[in-house]
């Protein structure tokens, strides 16, 4: 823990833990954190959560108490739902759930419910989670890899002319932002067939076309709310062509006649996520936050190019994510010394992916912009320093 006014401390796993001032002049011990996950959250809804954990709505109990069938978990998730529509301008067309497994287990729930031996799904590969997602289609039916971005080190996502489409596809699959090589799609890339896509990383950070896709889902830690749930978007005319005879739990059609509450649902997580919601419109919803993220992601680049050559981006331009900005130092050593003065200056998780190394800054939605120029500072003293 941190005690106001102490010297600074390290964790065993070396985050730093410093008293400050936040803009009030009041104590502050938090850092800006660049994580990619499990990843920052909006202050406000921290300080509400911290409330609801002891008494959720004048109840008298906290959220984590509640019975999921109760009353006031009713309303948690109702909210949700309704919030999580407006937002992005969901349509009753489409089922809105809050399931468990994260978005890998998405990689196999997809196929086995919409794939079969004796169809074949198009996968556009373009990182570590879509190799992960074509692995266990492979178990349910045929793939075709439609895009490889393996020989250029995925250093972007498909033009239309690099997409090869097999002959009447169950579905299409993408990952439209990919946390670990900085890449994301600047828009829906298009297919005949049924469009899956994996959002975990960018999702509700800018307009999303729900209206061209079949299923979108998205794991909650990056910018929803804490680990632990999963968003999933699905198109109710698609659903009725899913398989049959499935394990309850990895049948979409049982999530969606319980409302999400097949068994006992991620109730903490589904409420962090309802409070996020509101958060988001009280921000003025997804045109706002792009704008906002836009600009944020745009200190980062200018910071990267403007560097002489020695920051380097891992992403190609016309492919760069607004949420993880991924880029290189000229040597390891330096990439690590970097990472270690940044802590030291109270920026935590800049450290890439163990994939793929380098650095990274992530920067979702709650992330600030002060902390976009705070690491923008640092990079430029760094470079004059070390260059």
């Amino acid at each position: 823990m941190c005690i106001v006014g102490a010297a600074v401390k390290r964790t065993a796993e070396g985050a730093v833990c410093r008293a400050r001032m936040n803009r009030m002049g009041q104590p502050h011990d938090r850092v800006f954190n660049f994580s990619a996950g499990p990843a920052v959250l909006p202050e406000a809804v921290l300080r509400q959560a911290q409330h609801d954990i002891w008494n959720v709505q004048d109840s008298g109990i906290g959220i984590c108490e509640h019975s999921h069938r109760g009353q006031v978990f009713n309303r948690v998730i109702t909210e949700a739902e309704a919030d999580c529509r407006k937002i992005a301008d969901i349509s009753d067309d489409y089922a809105v759930l809050f399931l468990q497994g994260g978005a890998s287990l998405q990689f196999a729930m997809a196929p086995m419910n919409f794939l079969r031996k004796d169809r074949t799904a198009d996968y556009l590969h373009t990182g570590e989670w879509t190799k992960k997602a074509i692995a266990d289609a492979k178990l349910f039916g045929n793939v075709n890899v439609a895009f490889d971005g393996g020989p250029s080190s995925f250093d972007h996502v498909p033009a239309a002319d690099e997409i090869s489409a097999s002959d009447a596809p169950a579905y299409t699959f993408y990952c439209s932002n990919n946390t670990i090589y900085g890449t994301q799609y600047p828009s829906t890339p298009s297919s005949s067939a049924p469009l899956i896509c994996d959002a975990s990383s960018e999702i509700l950070s800018r307009p999303i076309e729900v209206s061209k896709h079949a299923l979108i889902f998205a794991g909650a830690q990056k910018n929803l709310g804490p680990a632990g749930c999963t968003l999933v978007i699905i198109r109710k005319d698609f659903l009725n062509g899913a398989n049959t005879g499935l394990p309850q739990m990895l049948d979409y059609r049982k999530h969606v006649e319980k409302g999400s509450r097949l068994n006992t649902p991620p109730a903490f997580a589904i409420y962090m996520m309802g409070l996020v919601f509101k958060w988001i419109l009280d921000q003025g919803g997804l045109a706002a936050l792009a704008d906002r993220n836009q600009k944020k992601a745009a200190i980062m680049y200018d910071t990267i190019e403007s560097s002489g050559g020695f920051y380097k981006g891992v992403a190609r331009p016309d492919s760069r994510s607004l949420m993880n900005v991924t880029f290189r130092t000229p040597n390891d050593d330096l990439d690590k010394k970097f990472i270690e003065e940044a802590l030291a200056n109270d920026m935590s998780g800049l450290k890439g992916h163990r994939s793929a190394g380098g650095l990274r800054a992530s920067i979702y939605n709650a992330f600030p912009k002060a902390g976009c120029e705070a690491l923008a500072q640092f990079m430029k003293d760094f470079a004059q320093r070390n260059g």
